[in-house]
């Protein structure tokens, strides 16, 4: 198991990366926000010599226009994931199952030399999402013991809890294996 972190414009972009070997962060939400320091944080997972992951959260609408969005904002680079976070969002909505999926597509189709995955919570994996669909692999919220999600599907990331910062695992042997896993 690899012990990774997820930010956004709340951590600093000098976050800790002392045994870490991933970093998602957040590029970009809907169609007009992009993270301010989405770049300097990158910097840092880089120059730690983390495997770095960009993520957009998803609003229902404009599906399209949001992939091209987030692929142009994130500066994401060969061998980066890039992801969708799917829940809620801020009014109380969420995009549509087949919103997700044709976001992921969209993206896939846009980078088709990363690997694209799924951000989601337990809760909507198990009772909102009905395609199982995740692209190339599901990063799943449940905050229990780290590597161990109270679902049943193959899961690549475990986010398992947001105190003092979203802290999660990669299931993968090696961070070799995850950089081999990342460039497809």
């Amino acid at each position: 198991m690899l012990r990774g972190i997820d930010v956004s414009a709340y951590q600093s972009s000098s976050y800790d990366t002392s045994g870490l070997s991933f970093a998602f962060i957040k590029a970009t939400e809907g169609h007009s926000y992009v993270n301010p320091h989405a770049g300097a944080q990158a910097k840092t997972a880089r120059d730690a010599g983390l495997v770095v992951g960009f993520y957009h959260f998803l609003w229902p609408g404009n599906l399209t226009a949001q992939a091209e969005y987030f692929v142009a904002k994130a500066p994401s680079k060969a061998g980066d994931i890039l992801a969708v976070d799917w829940e809620t969002t801020g009014d109380g909505t969420h995009a549509s199952n087949s919103e997700k999926d044709s976001f992921l597509r969209k993206v896939k189709a846009l980078r088709p030399t990363h690997r694209i995955v799924l951000y989601t919570n337990r809760d909507f994996w198990l009772n909102i999402d009905n395609t199982s669909y995740a692209a190339d692999g599901l990063w799943i919220a449940d905050y229990v013991t780290a590597g161990k999600p109270r679902i049943q599907a193959k899961w690549r990331f475990h986010q398992y809890t947001s105190d003092p910062h979203d802290k999660d695992v990669a299931n993968f042997a090696t961070k070799a294996a995850l950089q081999d896993w990342a460039t497809p």
